[in-house]
C-alpha cells in the first residue's frame, strides 16, 4: 500500500475532525479509522501539529521547503570544493 503525503494544513484539517468525532462519542482509534489514518499517525501528528494553526502550518511548509533547498546548496558546494581540492592537488 502506498503511503499519502498529507500537507500540514490537511493534517490539521484532519485532527480537528478527529477531535469533532471524538466529541460525538468516538475513540481516538475509531475516529483514525473512519478518516483512513492509523491511531500511531494521529498520535505522531497531535505531537507535530497540536496547536499549530494552518497559517502557521504554511509557514512551517515553506521553512521546510526551504530547509531542503539549502541542504542541497551545501550538499553541493562541499562537492565543488572537493572537487577542486582534487583537481589543485592533481589527483584527477
Amino acid at each position: 500500500m502506498k503511503r499519502k503525503k498529507h500537507s500540514p494544513e490537511q493534517i490539521i484539517d484532519k485532527l480537528q475532525q478527529i477531535e469533532a468525532l471524538v466529541a460525538a462519542g468516538r475513540t481516538n482509534a475509531q475516529a483514525a479509522q473512519e478518516l483512513g489514518i492509523t491511531e500511531n499517525t494521529f498520535y505522531r501528528w497531535k505531537k507535530k501539529y497540536d496547536n499549530v494553526g494552518k497559517p502557521e502550518a504554511r509557514r512551517l511548509r515553506e521553512l521546510e521547503r526551504e530547509n531542503a533547498q539549502l541542504k542541497r546548496l551545501v550538499a553541493n558546494q562541499a562537492l565543488d570544493i572537493l572537487i577542486l581540492k582534487e583537481v589543485t592537488s592533481g589527483k584527477f
